[in-house]
This record gives structure tokens, sequence and C-alpha cells, in this order.
């Protein structure tokens, strides 16, 4: 049994965004040398996520426009209790909770095995700071 750990570093300039990180996963699956078994990708924040979906701009931005109607930016401590700690974000952890914190991808001959259309993206919900990517990939 093979396994690859890998760390990933993201600074969004935004507060909210989404990112493409379909190519630091393809890397460290091909680092790691494993040919059949499963790559997990974990966004190690509570404000942050990964998901999977297709890559097309239109889209990402529906997911930016519902999020925010969902849980909408509010730094008082009114709407979100969470606020009431300092800080103010507390609609970034309902973000994250709805998008996924990671994802987990069948690995086979090499290649991430996945639909044809599908990526994986970071999606940052109270971003301007460093933030950690897990990418672990174990199999044979």
């Amino acid at each position: 049994m093979l396994s690859h750990t890998k760390y990933l570093t993201v600074k969004v300039p935004e507060r909210t965004d989404i990112v493409n990180i379909t190519g630091e996963v393809e890397m460290a699956v091909s680092e790691s040398r494993v040919r059949e078994g499963l790559c997990l990708v974990n966004a190690m924040h509570i404000t942050a996520s990964v998901f999977i979906n297709d890559d097309e701009p239109g889209l990402h931005e529906d997911y930016k426009r519902w999020l925010e109607w969902l849980a909408p930016y509010d730094p008082s401590p009114e709407r979100y209790h969470h606020n009431r700690t300092g800080e103010d974000n507390g609609d970034a952890h309902h973000k994250r909770q709805v998008m996924g914190r990671e994802v987990v991808v069948a690995i086979t001959k090499g290649k991430l095995d996945f639909g044809p259309w599908e990526q994986v993206f970071y999606g940052e919900f109270d971003g301007r700071r460093p933030k950690r990517i897990l990418i672990k990939v174990i199999g044979e």
C-alpha cells in the first residue's frame, strides 16, 4: 500500500471565491505513484470548502449569489450569534456547511476517475488570509 500526503496553501484575495485546484490534485496523484486507490481532498479550515462540479463561470457565479442569499454576510451579532465572539464570519460557517468539507475521488490507472466535466474546487467564504488544503492519496 502506498500513501502520499501533500498540503496546498491558498490565499484568496476576495472574501468569497471559487478556485479550481484540479491540476494540483492531479499532480499529487502523479507524485504518489498510486495506480488504483483513493484521493481525499480536505479543506482544513472551518470557513472553506472542497467540492466537485463543472468548471463553468456562470455556475460559479450562481453558487456565490445563491450562497449569499442563503447566508448573507452580516458582521453584526444580531443575525449570527457566532459573531458575538468578536469574529465577523458567521455566514462563512454556514456556507461551508452547505458546500461540504471534503471530497473523495477514485484513482484508476493512475488518474482521477470521475466524469468528463468534473473538476475539484476550493470554495473560500472568509478569505484574504492563508489557508491549507490536505490532499491524501492511498492505494496500490
